[in-house]
Parts: structure tokens; sequence; C-alpha cells
């Protein structure tokens, strides 16, 4: 006779009504599918861990990106943030709905051409840009953000070589009220520093001044941030008109836009504190207002979002390979992934929900990776149903950062697919085995006996 699996007794704090003090009842719903596809057929066929993205998802937000900063603003260009997520699928997804390309190395340069974005179609951003890549940049025509002042001389050397004028804009970092300054990207504004920068570059024969960059954080929550650090590039733009009489094309307000996923330690849920790409764009085309140009030459608006875009397009399915009970009485679950792939769980709590149906009072739960390390910690407590081993859980909001920041530590990296259209699936990334780390490595001749 078969007896049923034991069930420890448990006592559970019970949330009467639909709504508390958080605004909503806890509540576990499983995803058995992304997309219309079925989460049991995808990992039958690539395994477990798994990424999943969802094009659907990609697409829905940058159109949502777009069409609220383009009711408020004639001009406005979107520069995919490749450092967020460069899988090349997701990528293609933005570019073939418009976007341009913001990289910040070499490398991610590299791989926007190979993307099929245009040199002149790349905003190169970031601290380091070594010779030979300002080269290619300039060659290009892609636009060279300068981060120092050291860099515009570099810049206006490699231009002389190249034998043609580089495309530039001055990136400017500034106090906004309730945020840390982040002083170590750019040219301060207050100090004087941004206006030297401006003027030794107008003072250039080597070098074409397009526009002016804010970044002023990440994960921003108040959007009248964002609308601060518009009203003082505007402001700053005017003063570059009317002292230089130089007319920019563009002001590039960065990224920095919230997803929904909760940071650690927040009161609120991070789908009911994100703020809205609306309001966003309201704060910033406020700000913009303060611009002293003719409408017709409005500078074009230019936007790195990442993060907002991609977020919540990414999910992880993970299964389950062991449960116990902690000394304190907790359940914890041991998953076939760990930070090593969810690298964000550092700084988020991120939603994960069970991907197949379940029964059983659900109850706080440590989620724990396969990792031998005792950071290995993807939820400290998450509140969830009994599992059995096998079944899977799915992490949501995981596009970003996760598959650019994970590590081949312990374990091999999994698979990644996309969901397309019509339930169509594709591999966009193969599951790495031990080979794909070996063919790097190379063993002493007195050691290879």
């Amino acid at each position: 006779m078969n007896r049923p699996t034991y069930e420890r007794p448990g006592i559970v704090r019970h949330q009467m009504g639909l709504m508390n003090k958080f605004g909503r009842m806890d509540t576990v719903r499983p995803l058995t599918h992304i997309d219309g596809v079925s989460i049991d057929s995808l990992v039958a066929e690539h395994g477990s861990p798994l990424f999943v993205f969802s094009q659907r998802a990609l697409v829905s937000r940058y159109r949502e990106l777009r069409d609220a900063f383009t009711r408020r603003h004639p001009r406005v260009r979107i520069a995919w943030s490749y450092k967020t997520n460069y899988l090349e699928a997701v990528c293609r997804t933005f570019h073939r709905e418009g976007a341009w390309a913001e990289v910040v190395s070499p490398f991610e340069f590299q791989k926007a051409v190979r993307s099929g974005v245009s040199p002149d179609h790349i905003h190169f951003n970031g601290p380091f840009k070594p010779d030979a890549a300002i080269a290619e940049a300039i060659a290009g025509e892609a636009i060279l953000h300068i981060d120092n002042l050291d860099e515009i001389a570099r810049i206006e050397h490699v231009a002389e070589q190249v034998g043609k004028r580089a495309r530039v804009a001055v990136r400017v970092n500034m106090a906004i009220d309730g945020l840390q300054a982040w002083s170590r990207f750019g040219l301060n504004l207050e100090s004087g520093q941004a206006k030297t920068a401006v003027a030794r570059v107008v003072a250039s024969n080597r070098m074409e001044l397009l526009g002016l960059h804010t970044h002023i954080g990440t994960f921003i929550l108040d959007p009248n941030a964002h609308g601060m650090a518009a009203r003082k590039l505007a402001r700053f733009a005017n003063e570059i008109r009317a002292q230089h009489g130089v007319k920019l094309s563009f002001l590039d307000l960065g990224g920095g836009f919230a997803s929904p996923n909760t940071l650690k330690g927040t009161y609120l849920l991070g789908e009911q504190a994100s703020p809205s790409f609306a309001r966003y764009a309201d704060a910033i085309c406020d700000g913009l207002a303060e611009l002293d140009y003719p409408a017709k030459e409005t500078p074009t608006l230019v936007l790195e979002t990442g993060r907002a875009l991609v977020d919540d397009a990414g999910y992880l399915v993970s299964s389950v390979h062991a449960t116990k009970r902690l000394p304190g009485g907790e359940r914890a679950l041991v998953l076939d992934a760990g930070v090593n792939l969810l690298f964000t769980s550092f700084w988020y709590d991120h939603a994960v929900v069970p991907a197949q149906e379940t029964r059983g009072m659900p109850e706080p739960t440590v989620l724990y990776g396969p990792l031998c390390m005792n950071i290995d910690v993807l939820r400290e407590s998450a509140k969830l149903p009994p599992f059995s081993v096998g079944e899977r859980v799915v992490f949501r909001n995981v596009g970003a950062y996760n598959v650019t920041q994970w590590m081949q530590f312990i374990a091999t990296r999994p698979a990644i697919v996309m969901v397309g259209e019509g339930g169509r699936v594709a591999r966009i990334r193969r599951a790495e085995d031990v080979s794909d780390l070996t063919s790097h490595e190379g063993v002493p001749e007195w050691l290879a006996r």
C-alpha cells in the first residue's frame, strides 16, 4: 500500500481579505507556460537550468518606451545598452524596432557591428577606449562620448592619424538632490570641468561636438531626479549655443530607469514602486522645456535604456535537487541554478513561482543554489508551497545583466532559448560543456607527459 508523502505540520499566519498593508494578499500562482509554450516541453528539449526570453515582451516594452517619449518630444532615439544583455537575438530584436546601440568597450562595439548595426548608429561610451578602438569608431563615424580631459587629446591625436573629424559628445556628471553623485564618469558641471571640456572640443579642428550626455545613476525610482538632470542639461546646451554658437544635435539622458524587480530591503514590491515610462517621460520632457532652441532645431532626445526594457522578458527555470529543514525550522530547497547564473539575486528579491500545480500550505522558504559556497542564496525567504525533488521553480524579471555577468564557476553555463511569435522556439545560446573551458587552456610541455 502506497502511503502519502509525510508533510511536516506548521503554523502559518493568514492574511484576511484581498489587501494587506503591502497592497496585496500573498498568493502563489504557478507559471506553467511562457507565451503559450509549456515549460515542461522547454526543459525536456533544452535541459535545466534554462534561461528563457520572451520576444513579445521585448517588443512590447520597447514600443511602450518609444511611444511614451514620442508623445512628448519630437525626436527620440533609443540606443540599446549592450552591457545589459548582449545576446545577439535580444539585440537584433531591438535593432529591428529601430534602436541604435550604446556600447562601453571595444568588444561591445564589435558585437554591435556583428548584430548588423552601422557604426554611425553607435554611441561609444565608457571610461576606457584604447587608441585602436577610437580609430575604428572615428573611421566608422560612431559617436564618441568623452569621459575625461585626457581622452580629448587622445581622440584629437587619433583623428589626425585617421584623417577624419571625430564626432563627439561630452559626458557630464552633476549634483541631483537626493541622489549620490555618479562623479566617477564624465566631467563635472558644477565645478566648471564640463564647460572647460566643451570649450576645448569646440576649439579643435579634429572634433565635432554633437551632443551632451549624463547618466545620474541606476534603478532611479524618482522620475523627478531625471527631470532635474534634463533641466540642467538643457540649460547647459543653451549656454553652449550662446557662448560658442554651437547648436547641439542631441541630448543624451542615459538610462537608469527601474524595472519591476524588488530591491532588497524596500517596503513596496517592485511592480508597485517602479514608475511607468510615461512618468519618466513627463519628468524628462518637462525638464527639456528649458531648451532655448527653435522648434524645428530641437535636439534629439537620446535614451540609453537597458534594464527596464529587458528585465521582465527574462525567466530562469530551475529544478529542485533536494529539500531540507534548517535548524530554525525553515523549509529550504536546493536548486540546480545558483548565484553563478543569477548574479542579480545579490540585490533583488526576484519573484519566484512554481512551474507546476502544487498542493500544500505556502510557507517561508530559503532557496539555495548548487554551489559549495555559503553565499549561494537566491532568496533568503520566499513564500512557497511544498516541493518534491524534480519539480521546478521559475524566477521572473531576470533579463538584465545576468547573462552578461554570469560566471563559469563550479558549473558550466546553461542553454538560453527565445520564444517568438506564434509559439516558435529557438535556442539562442547552447549549453556549455567542459570542452568550452579546456579549449582555452594550455598545459606546459613538462606537465603534458
